[in-house]
């Protein structure tokens, strides 16, 4: 408490300012892309067609994704979700890398430039919805060669999360290099990151789609509950 005077010079205390907790709903939206895109993982492999069933045979392909109109539809919902997400989290921790971290770095900007990737690979990956997920009660008024083609649209184009991956080799070089984060969120972050790129730039680059969404959901919890900076 402070002691300030009145205009007839008798000191008075004044209220002492409380500090406020930094806004948190930035890395509460992380958590949501982060559940949002493990699940927008499991509902495109619900879409996926039985290999061995359909193998080379377009019009089988076509039959047996017709049967899962709704694992299409709720694929949909789940990776828009993601994707409008995601930039919020990516300018909540740019601004966060931003303060904590050196003046002028590029932690920050490169954070959210790898979400924005991604955010990216899902509006493309759930680009052909409208066309044939919602179609599908027609199977009929498809080519079949399209429609096998969707399908694999689908099971690959959403699973490109290597932009994460540079986000959360971004946020560890921040953090054990420059203390702008939380140590443990660093570590987390450079293994799981790590991971994330290797299987991105790797011809199985759809594999860094297991990753990078648990990447996001843990490290997101980390700055919404464990975080006091």
């Amino acid at each position: 408490m402070s002691i300030r005077t009145d205009p007839a010079g008798v000191p008075t205390p004044s209220p002492t300012l409380r500090p406020t907790r930094p806004p948190r709903a930035w890395a509460w939206t992380g958590v949501a892309a982060g559940v949002l895109g493990i699940a927008t993982i499991q509902a495109s492999m619900a879409t996926s067609v039985d290999w061995e069933a359909t193998a080379g045979d377009a019009e089988a392909m076509l039959a047996d994704a017709a049967t899962k109109q709704g694992a299409f539809l709720a694929f949909h919902l789940l990776a828009c979700l993601t994707m409008l997400a995601l930039p919020i989290f990516g300018a909540g921790l740019k601004r966060r890398l931003d303060q904590q971290g050196p003046a002028g770095a590029l932690h920050g900007q490169v954070g959210l430039a790898g979400l924005l990737l991604t955010a990216a690979a899902l509006l493309l990956g759930s680009g052909l919805d409208t066309q044939f997920a919602l179609g599908f009660s027609e199977p009929e008024l498809f080519v079949p060669e399209s429609a096998a083609f969707y399908t694999d649209w689908v099971a690959t184009i959403p699973w490109l999360w290597v932009g994460a991956g540079l986000t959360a080799l971004a946020l560890s070089a921040a953090s054990l290099r420059h203390g702008a984060a939380p140590r443990w969120i660093g570590v987390v972050s450079l293994v799981l990151g790590a991971l994330t790129v290797v299987a991105g730039i790797s011809p199985l680059q759809y594999m860094a789609g297991f990753v990078g969404p648990i990447w996001l959901l843990v490290v997101s919890l980390g700055f919404a509950l464990g975080d006091r900076r």
